[in-house]
């Protein structure tokens, strides 16, 4: 049940953050990154020179529809957590360490399998600009010694269960900078959806899409329980 329940949330996860603008890049051929992680209340800024990182920093590239996040390791280099099927397929190394491509992210996501790589910081940005530290000043934490930070990143780096609630780019770097694997994201996801469900007006909406799906498609057990089954719970859970 809990496993199903997750599941459910991981897909509402998704759908609350996609756009019908955001697919066409895929519809088009084109492999343009995407990532996870919504922090729009922090208006992008021009990308920072690599020379002024310092080793063990975190990096952040807010995005149309997710932001993503990584660890500075130095030599223009950065570890990040991003879905991946295709060391799954393959132990190629060079196809692996090619760009993540929207069709292997989306993928990822799916068998829930990620890879925390190395990539350069050009690659890792993909043409956005970067925030720097920009999480230091809503975590709780103290960030840790940068050399620490970065060495933590480095001994994680190799393939990952991944979950788009429970194990995503900011748990990542939120481990390696502050020593907690957290998601201000997760949480203020989860937030709305307390809201959401402590609504009443949402059992009544469910309650009367019930009564029309059975009077569509006809009384059955198919349709019955569920039009009883998810008002009743929305209503103990409200």
């Amino acid at each position: 049940m809990l496993d199903t329940l997750t599941f459910l949330l991981e897909k509402l996860f998704i759908l609350a953050h996609i756009k019908l603008s955001s697919l066409l890049p895929l519809l088009g051929g084109e492999p343009p990154l995407s990532k996870r992680c919504d922090r729009d209340e922090i208006p992008p800024q021009p990308a920072v020179a690599p020379q002024k990182f310092q080793r063990g920093d975190l990096l952040e590239v807010p995005r149309t529809l997710f932001t993503h996040f990584g660890i500075y390791l130095g030599d223009n280099r950065v570890a990040h957590l991003i879905p991946d099927i295709l060391p799954v397929l393959t132990a190629d190394t060079a196809q692996i360490q090619a760009m993540v491509t929207n069709t292997r992210l989306l993928l990822g996501v799916l068998s829930k399998r990620a890879s925390i790589r190395v990539d350069s910081v050009e690659d890792f940005a993909y043409g956005a600009g970067i925030l720097l530290n920009a999480m230091d000043r809503t975590m709780p934490q103290s960030p840790l010694r940068g050399e620490e930070v970065a060495v933590r990143a480095e001994r994680l780096v190799g393939t990952i269960s991944y979950s788009l609630l429970w194990n995503n780019c900011e748990h990542f770097v939120t481990f390696c900078r502050y020593g907690s694997a957290q998601s201000q994201q997760t949480d203020k996801f989860c937030e709305w959806l307390k809201s959401l469900i402590r609504d009443q007006r949402c059992v009544l909406l469910t309650a009367l899409v019930g009564v029309l799906s059975m009077a569509c498609l006809g009384i059955s057990f198919s349709t019955a329980l569920p039009s009883l089954l998810i008002p009743f719970t929305l209503w103990m859970a409200s």
